[in-house]
């Protein structure tokens, strides 16, 4: 089940969190991963983990929020077969105190880097069908505190899957995203760092009680449930969002 063997899969973000948990499964399945990223060497650290453990995987580097950078980086697909759109930032803050600066990066990064790889991915699936995936959040679902502009790009996200969903069925084309609550990742480490400094541990832990269930996440239980989604055994699956959060948004009344 879930065989991916010789598919084409390009997966934004591929060097760190749950981009790279997915190239490491997929590649795991039999996949050709394109490991897209921004930083070259957690890029390459995916791709030689991948190789070290006899998958195929190369580094495509570029910055997703720029639309020429993305057009190279597709230039020499003749066909993809998965997308999977995990390139993202996030940001704390309410609608009074957040700055155009921080409310354009996130637009340029999490909503136009999506529909940058959409534009460039898609005709590239039309002749044999694809799968693309997208990253949502439960931000795009229910009010989180402090979140305004991060929950502005899951919104679109989860927009613009539908859309897709919707336009390309006759391509043989699905489109479905994920909405995960938090997820124990390198940027939450640095988060929790930054802001609370000696008071990591505690922080942690408070963090991870938010979360009926009692913890976060981890990159590879998103990553397993992204890895049905654009599997052959998911084929009568399209236009849809799976919220997968620690029974938050059903369970945190």
């Amino acid at each position: 089940m879930f065989n991916l063997q010789d598919k084409i899969a390009v997966i934004t973000g591929g060097g760190s969190g749950i981009g790279k948990a997915v190239a490491l499964l997929f590649a795991r399945q039999g996949a050709v991963v394109y490991v897209t990223d921004i930083n070259t060497e957690q890029a390459n650290g995916t791709v030689d983990e991948i190789g070290s453990n006899g998958g195929k995987a190369q580094s495509l580097i570029c910055n997703v929020a720029k639309q020429s950078e993305v057009k190279a980086a597709f230039a020499s697909f003749k066909h993809i077969d998965i997308l999977v759109n995990s390139a993202g930032v996030s940001h704390i803050g309410k609608a009074d105190d957040t700055s155009e600066e921080d409310f354009d990066r996130l637009y340029q990064v999490n909503v136009k880097g999506v529909y940058n790889c959409l534009h460039e991915a898609l005709p590239l699936m039309k002749e044999k069908g694809g799968v693309i995936l997208n990253l949502a959040s439960i931000a795009s679902s229910i009010g989180l505190p402090d979140r305004f502009a991060y929950s502005m790009t899951k919104g679109a996200v989860l927009g613009m899957t539908l859309s897709v969903a919707k336009d390309y069925l006759k391509d043989n084309i699905r489109c479905n995203c994920v909405s995960p609550a938090r997820v124990h990742t390198p940027f939450v480490d640095g988060f929790i760092s930054k802001t609370y400094p000696g008071r990591e541990a505690e922080m942690f832990e408070k963090l991870s009680k938010t979360q009926p269930i009692g913890r976060m996440a981890k990159p590879e239980e998103i990553a397993h449930l992204i890895l049905y989604l654009c599997s052959d055994e998911a084929s009568f699956i399209t236009g849809n969002d799976y919220p997968i959060d620690g029974g938050f948004i059903k369970l945190n009344n």
